[in-house]
């Protein structure tokens, strides 16, 4: 069977998003036209040779171009192999985690080899330069995960001219993100609705933006595809399981994750991310995740003094036995064939399956609410083993949030309560959406 997704042959479109962040930036930088700008339909816009500003963006938004924009347009000061290779550098100076990966390698020029070969046509390196003057954050994330994606890599023995695709794949896997409303970067910004189906779709987007370009080969595409998905089917945007996944679309997902939580976490990011992996073993590619893991665990070592996080450790794993709790009520209020009939593919064999999968990984980790009395109470005192139940906790919530966000994508038909399952899925996410 062929898949949609990889059969695709559109281009993505210019969204009203990425045109004003491109006519933002034309306001301190020249843009000039190349060629002249088209619709769709033949209408001439632009003139050859004129000089792009914000006080174009109207006009643009206001017609399907013919082509993406940034194929006709040149900019001053574009990013360029060369700016690639010392904004990294930079990075490996100011940051702790390519910083960290470098000493294990004993370079930073190792991180930063492949971006010397590799291929940045005119229109990609315009998009770069788009996100490195609008999206300074993103264009950050985008080379601070090339370089763990470069690090797992060559751990796993991949060679040079591997090495050169997928740090194309890292590099621009979050392409898409420059057609999306920047306000979802807000971490005050709760993403619901269409905002989160912007989200899902960014990876498709990415991957459309990297097949326009002409030369980056089909294993890169499919990696950027493939970016947020998790060994064991809960990711997205296809849900692939495991063995489904290409080796370079594993170390994407990987080093999306590690890069994500350094950006967001000031305080105790290795302890965070060790926690987390090991939580979640089921989720990330074990034979890359050791190559992670003592570096982790080194870090911790170096860094032992910890936040005060224990005084949320209490609320955190009430609020975890008040989830399953409440979950364990729904079901058994329900007739007993909704359990045992349940198809594999509804909303209620998903929640009631990731539950279940949470509960257990909580319990090989020593971590679930009802085996925690005692435990709790052996580290009344003891900051350091609060601190990490508190991590376990916000980790756990956290999967909990993505639980309640996947059935308001997957179904959001839910609130309609049309079975009574349903009626059990959508009273549990509205519990979860009130109290999380």
């Amino acid at each position: 069977m062929t898949d949609p997704f990889l059969a695709a042959t559109a281009t993505a479109p210019d969204s009203p998003h990425y045109l004003r962040a491109l006519t933002d930036m034309a306001d301190r930088r020249a843009v000039v036209t190349q060629d002249a700008i088209y619709t769709d339909n033949g209408i001439k816009l632009v003139e050859k040779g004129a000089r792009i500003d914000s006080r174009l963006y109207d006009r643009l938004v206001q017609h399907k171009l013919r082509d993406p924009i940034d194929r006709h347009l040149t900019v001053e000061n574009a990013v360029d192999v060369p700016a690639l290779i010392a904004a990294g550098r930079d990075l490996v100076e100011q940051n702790a985690l390519p910083q960290m990966l470098a000493q294990a390698l004993g370079s930073a020029a190792r991180l930063l080899a492949p971006l010397r070969s590799m291929p940045l046509p005119a229109p990609i390196a315009f998009k770069l330069t788009v996100m490195r003057e609008q999206r300074p954050d993103l264009f950050e994330h985008s080379l601070q995960m090339m370089m763990v994606a470069v690090f797992l890599g060559l751990k796993s023995g991949l060679g040079e001219r591997d090495c050169v695709s997928l740090a194309a794949a890292a590099l621009l896997h979050d392409a898409g993100v420059l057609h999306m409303d920047p306000a979802w970067m807000d971490p005050l910004n709760k993403v619901t609705g269409v905002q989160r189906k912007h989200l899902v779709a960014h990876p498709i987007t990415s991957m459309l933006m990297l097949r326009d370009a002409g030369v980056y080969a089909r294993p890169v595409e499919i990696a950027v595809l493939e970016h947020h998905e998790r060994m064991d089917g809960s990711g997205y945007p296809r849900g692939l399981p495991g063995a489904d996944i290409s080796p370079m679309g594993r170390i994407l997902l990987l080093a999306e994750v590690v890069a994500a939580f350094y950006e967001k976490y000031t305080d105790m990011p290795a302890q965070r991310l060790s926690l987390m992996l090991r939580l979640n073993h089921r989720k990330f590619p074990a034979a890359l995740v050791a190559h992670v893991l003592p570096l982790l665990q080194e870090e911790v070592a170096r860094d032992s003094a910890l936040m005060p996080l224990g005084n949320d450790a209490t609320r955190q794993i009430d609020l975890l036995a008040e989830a399953f709790t409440y979950w364990e009520q729904l079901k058994a209020a329900l007739p007993e064939s909704v359990g045992t009939k349940a198809p594999a593919g509804n909303a209620f064999a998903f929640a009631d399956s990731r539950l279940l999968a949470l509960q257990k990984a909580l319990i090989e980790a020593g971590s679930h609410p009802q085996h925690l009395g005692e435990l709790m109470a052996q580290l009344q005192g003891d900051a350091v083993g609060m601190a990490e139940m508190a991590l376990v906790g916000r980790e756990a919530l956290w999967q909990l949030q993505s639980i309640l966000n996947a059935c308001h994508r997957r179904w959001p038909q839910l609130s309609e309560r049309a079975t009574p399952a349903d009626t059990a899925v959508a009273d549990w996410c509205d519990w979860a959406l009130r109290r999380l």
